[in-house]
Parts: structure tokens; sequence; C-alpha cells
């Protein structure tokens, strides 16, 4: 429910209201064609101040209750005060009630009701195309925000995606360092074992050397005289 529109409509009512209150008054003192044109426009007045009072009720299918309740036993005074406005209007003017069902108001207003039927239908017609133009708009309103929004999240899917690949490309990089580092540090093991075992091979010809020597000299001095 919109509290504004209700509003509105509130105060169209009381507009439209207060015009025919004054009605049956102006009614009394007038006659001939002025009357008729009078009787004319409380019609009319008359059938848009009921479209109002339907605007008002579809406003306050949605309300909540605190207020849809009052609220709705509040046009159901205006209805009657309308009733009792075309009661007045009839009184004064002497027209009474037709006897037959369905040609009341056409015994009371004549062929002036047909074109004020008219209008009512036009009236309503127009309303409803209004409130479809406006629902139509509040559709393509949403539409655009959620089109916007997905949007900036489609916006921020790509930044982050973008964050991600350059993380990816900086891991790899370093990936390719560290097998760069894993090789020379393979090819530096192997030069290290090479040395080790030359070493070691030196060492063992220099031990035999050694051993040769230290015979050598034992044989020439124990054994040889």
């Amino acid at each position: 429910m919109s509290s504004e529109e209700f509003e509105k409509l509130h105060e169209m009512f009381k507009s439209l209201h207060d015009e025919l209150k004054l009605i049956p008054d102006r009614v009394v003192r007038c006659h001939g064609e002025e009357k008729k044109k009078l009787v004319r426009v409380f019609d009319e007045r008359l059938g848009e101040a009921e479209e109002v009072l339907q605007g008002m009720d579809q406003e306050l299918l949605g309300a909540p209750a605190s207020f849809r309740n009052p609220m709705s036993t509040k046009i159901r005074l205006y209805r009657r005060d309308l009733a009792k406005l075309q009661r007045d209007l009839r009184s004064d003017t002497g027209l009474g009630f037709s006897s037959r069902p369905g040609d009341g108001r056409r015994s009371v207003y004549g062929s002036q009701n047909e074109h004020s039927t008219q209008l009512q239908a036009q009236r309503a017609l127009l309303i409803q195309g209004t409130e479809s133009l406006n629902n139509a708009s509040q559709s393509i309103e949403r539409s655009q925000r959620v089109a916007a929004e997905t949007d900036q999240i489609g916006t921020d899917i790509i930044e982050e995606l973008g964050e991600q690949r350059e993380q990816l490309d900086r891991t790899r990089d370093r990936l390719v360092n560290t097998g760069e580092n894993l090789s020379r540090s393979r090819k530096i093991l192997r030069a290290m074992s090479r040395r080790l075992m030359t070493n070691k091979l030196l060492l063992g010809v220099i031990i035999i050397m050694e051993l040769a020597i230290l015979g050598a000299v034992v044989y020439l001095k124990f054994f040889r005289h």
C-alpha cells in the first residue's frame, strides 16, 4: 500500500464531498435548465466520489490491520453520507424512487444519467490505465535496480578474477624461480659429490703410498744387512 496515494485519494474525496454537500441547497433555489444542470453535476461528482472510494478500498488491501480496519469503517460512513446526500437531492427536487428494479436512476435523472454513466466508465478506464501504467513503471524501476545490482556484481567478480589472476601469475613466477634454484642446487650437489669422491680417491692413494713407504723403510731397516 502507498500511504501517499491513499492520502491523495482521501483529499480528492473530501473535495468532492464538500462540493456535493452544497448542491442540494442550490437545487432548491433553481428552476428549469439550471436545475437540470445542477442535478447532472451532482450525478457526475457522485460517480467520481464513488470511484475515489473504490480506489481507497484498493489501497487498503495491503495495509496493516491497525490502519485498515478504522479506515474501512470511515469509508463505509462516507458511502452512507453519499447515499444520504443523494436522498436529500431527490427529496428536494421532488423526484422519487422508481418501483421497477433497475430503472430507479434512469427515472430520476433520465437521459442525463446516460452521459454521466459514460463519463464514469471512461474515468474508471482512465484510473485503471493509470494504475496499470504505475505498476508497469514500478516493475521497470525494479528491473533497472536488479540490472544495476547484477552489473555491479559482475564488475566485482571481474575485478576479483583479475586479482586472482595476478596472484596466480606471481605464484607461477615464484615456482619458476624455485625450479631454477633447485636445478642450480642439484648441480652444486653433484659437483660436491664428484669432489668428495675425488678427495676420497686421493686420500686412498696417499694412504697406500704412505703404507708403501712405511713398508719400504721397515724392510730396509730390519731385513736388509
